[in-house]
């Protein structure tokens, strides 16, 4: 029954009573029928409000989405060509649309040197990735509705991308996840394990720092972390609990950021870790390792998927670099495939820039958009083009630049500084340049 038709009803029989204690009774109830009409429709108003201020801040990322949220894709495709670049999706630790607030916020850098990137676009389905090492198994497949090909690691399986040189002490790391057919029999031992090691050796019995992803469904247990270094007295061992059965229903994009000693995970745009002591040796931790355990693929067809694998030297803080040098060139901007609709994780870079001008009222920036070779030369021309007026747009109305203080132009794939022939080179090539007028 609506609220207005009881409000009415209680209204007749209070009439009918006259001054009869019934008729006060229902006086009264007819008044708490009143309220509780007034607080429905605030509710509505609020909710409908809500909303609308949520599409219109969307809309400010995600141009031509109506607020509605964008695909779970990202990339240089064009309309008018071929383009094999990754794709990925995202999810949030809490249920329901995400809004511009939380982006805004969200504070990873990736590195600006890329030392490996792999989204399996060139391997054969069914074979063990080529640019991988193993003591167990895994091949790249393909999975339903979702783009791109994921390398599928077995059950018990260490697995090692081949660097082809150490890690840094800066360095960021980012990849897509997708766990299949979590289900509430996916027990608190299926996990991903994510290593930060001494050695390429496949083993694990060695000076390192690692973080669990738990996939449990029937309990919330969240992240693990642990530290081991030889000597060290007080090694960290903690379960950050939190809870992560929904997020891992979808695809999550994963982030690590390392600064020397300092360790900060991400899943999604939501930061997970942030340890500034975890790494207690910098100068041993020289490899990335995955372990995959408690994943049941013949019985319950479960499967730990990983694509987009990025890891960047660098990190570092681009503010002083652009003060300094008066120009910085950065691949950590990411956009949705074949168009100009900024991806979440790329406002941290975004909210560097703002800052710099914010600071100092005197810089104006020139935005320069730069694609690989897929699609067209006149497609790349136009889509460079948006992408920075993207980039320009994002600054003036998330962060309250002036637009006055900045300019924006599309180079397209005229300016390589990479070879388009590989994956990896095609991810340097698609960038944003910001230079000082």
């Amino acid at each position: 029954m609506k609220t207005s038709n009881k409000l009415c009803y209680c209204m007749f029989f209070a009439l009918l009573l006259g001054n009869s204690s019934e008729a006060q009774f229902f006086k009264k109830l007819a008044k708490k029928a009143e309220k509780a009409a007034e607080r429905t429709v605030e509710r509505r108003v609020e909710s409908e409000t809500s909303k609308k201020t949520d599409q219109a801040l969307d809309s400010i990322l995600e141009p031509g989405s109506g607020g509605k949220q964008a695909p779970d894709t990202q990339g240089n495709g064009n309309t008018t060509g071929t383009n094999s670049e990754s794709t990925t999706s995202t999810g949030s630790v809490a249920t329901g649309p995400k809004t511009i607030q939380v982006y805004s916020k969200f504070d990873f850098v990736p590195g600006d040197k890329p030392l490996f990137y792999d989204d399996f676009n060139d391997e054969f389905m069914g074979d063990f990735p080529s640019k991988w090492n193993t003591n167990g198994s895994g091949e790249v497949v393909t999975i339903g509705t979702l783009p791109g090909k994921w390398y599928s690691v077995a059950n018990r399986s260490l697995t090692i991308p081949n660097l082809g040189t150490t890690l840094p002490e800066d360095f960021t790391m980012e990849f897509d996840l997708k766990v299949v057919n979590l289900s509430r029999n996916t027990g608190s031992g299926a996990i991903l394990a994510i290593y930060l090691s001494e050695t390429d050796g496949l083993k694990t019995n060695e000076n390192y720092v690692k973080a669990n992803l738990n996939f449990c469904q029937y309990i919330a247990i969240g992240v693990r972390v642990d530290n081991n270094f030889k000597g060290d007295p007080a090694p960290i061992a903690n379960t950050l609990q939190q809870d992560f059965r929904e997020l891992y229903k979808d695809v999550v994009h994963v982030s690590i950021a390392v600064n020397k000693n300092r360790y900060r995970l991400w899943l999604n745009e939501n930061k997970v870790v942030d340890l500034p002591q975890f790494i207690v040796s910098p100068e041993l931790i020289n490899y990335v390792k995955f372990y995959v355990n408690g994943i049941d693929k013949q019985k319950r067809q479960e499967q730990v998927l990983i694509s987009n694998l990025k890891i960047s030297e660098g990190g570092v803080d681009l503010r002083r670099k652009l003060m300094s040098e008066g120009k910085i060139s950065t691949n950590g901007i990411l956009f949705n495939s074949g168009s100009a609709d900024i991806l979440p994780q790329s406002m941290g870079i975004i909210r560097q820039i703002s800052q710099v001008l914010n600071q100092d009222s005197s810089i104006s920036l020139n935005i320069v958009g730069h694609t690989d070779s897929d699609g067209s030369d006149e497609s790349n021309i136009t889509l460079s083009k948006d992408r920075a007026e993207a980039v320009k747009k994002a600054l003036v109305s998330v962060y309250g630049i002036s637009e006055d203080r900045l300019s924006s132009e599309g180079k397209g794939e005229a300016e390589p500084v990479a070879d388009n022939g590989t994956a990896q080179g095609k991810a340097q090539n698609r960038r944003v340049e910001f230079i000082k007028k």
